[in-house]
């Protein structure tokens, strides 16, 4: 896919690996709709339009239904029709499984997987009349491996993944592409609260030996939605930590 003049929403994208992400696709000449639950700050519209591109924010609860639906009907008249959706918003609540309540479970799956389930269905809808689109779903290398401490976001994100390969089989008679990202230990504001002891153990199981950053991940969202012919798959951008023989 050409991606000049595309229209590209990218869930979670005030900051991190979704704004990353989305500044990629502008630099392509995408326009770009940028997502969150708070109002985005003009600056980052202002750098993103910078690019010689739309940009519009949209504020929203990709876990409610309605609003998804909302959100992505405001992003069409603002834009014109939505060629990619990358599902980049997600959240951790972090807690050993025998201390987890029920809501911290909840929570997390609400957000991660049905959040992704509602943008996928109400895009995929528009995309089918189309006849192509291109669907990105952030999920994690937890997402393969589990974790201690992150049942909930492990269950989440593996969910993602059997969403993917489903969404993908479902889009594949139109045109349309379904794919998955799954980033490893990526610098973000998220990981530079850790401490020095859990950086220094995530080192040591990263046979490239240092993190990535948001780039490694928003060329690859790239790459995949310029890519016709791939779908269903998994791209790990993790420096080899979840690598299989």
């Amino acid at each position: 896919m050409d991606l000049q003049n595309k229209n590209v929403f990218v869930t979670g994208s005030s900051r991190g690996i979704g704004f990353t992400i989305a500044e990629a696709f502008a630099k392509e000449g995408a326009n770009i709709v940028l997502n969150g639950r708070k109002e985005i700050p003009q600056s980052l519209i202002d750098r993103i339009t910078s690019y010689g591109v739309k940009c519009v924010a949209i504020n929203g609860d990709i876990s409610d239904f309605d609003q998804a639906a909302a959100m992505l009907s405001e992003a069409e008249a603002a834009v014109g029709p939505i060629h990619i959706l990358v599902n980049n918003a997600g959240i951790t609540n972090d807690k050993l499984l025998l201390r987890m309540k029920p809501e911290d479970f909840d929570s997390v799956i609400k957000i991660n997987l049905t959040g992704t389930f509602n943008m996928t269905q109400h895009a995929l809808k528009k995309m089918m009349k189309l006849r192509e689109g291109r669907i990105i779903n952030l999920t994690s290398v937890v997402g393969l491996t589990g974790n201690i401490g992150q049942a909930n976001y492990a269950a989440s994100k593996a969910g993602v993944i059997g969403f993917t390969k489903s969404a993908a089989r479902e889009g594949a008679a139109r045109g349309i592409t379904c794919n998955a990202i799954a980033p490893g230990f990526i610098e973000t504001e998220m990981t530079e609260v850790l401490s020095d002891k859990v950086k220094e153990q995530s080192l040591a199981n990263i046979p490239l030996q240092h993190f990535g950053s948001t780039q490694d991940v928003a060329q690859t969202a790239v790459f995949l939605a310029k890519s016709p012919y791939i779908t269903g798959q998994v791209i790990s951008v993790d420096g080899g930590m979840a690598m299989q023989g």
